[in-house]
């Protein structure tokens, strides 16, 4: 397993207008919307780098304005279930 590890400067994160305690989980959930909108990571692996489920990214994206890519296939899964 690879890590990658983002030092970011103690004035930086003091400069967050986030509490302390949801930094790490608010960095990573910006850093996923963010990759994900730009098709860098999948609808998949971008739920799993900040740790929502599928439900919860899909309304987070909405709240966020990204357009979700939803393909013949997917709502083909989507609609077996």
């Amino acid at each position: 397993m690879k890590n990658v590890v983002l030092e970011i400067p103690d004035d930086l994160l003091a400069s967050l207008k986030v509490p302390p305690e949801e930094t790490e989980s608010r960095l990573r959930t910006e850093l996923a919307i963010r990759l994900y909108q730009k098709g860098l990571l999948s609808f998949g692996k971008a739920r799993q780098l900040c740790g929502m489920s599928k439900w919860e990214f899909h309304t987070l994206l909405g709240k966020e304005g990204v357009c979700r890519g939803y393909d013949s296939e997917e709502l083909q899964r989507d609609l077996a279930f």
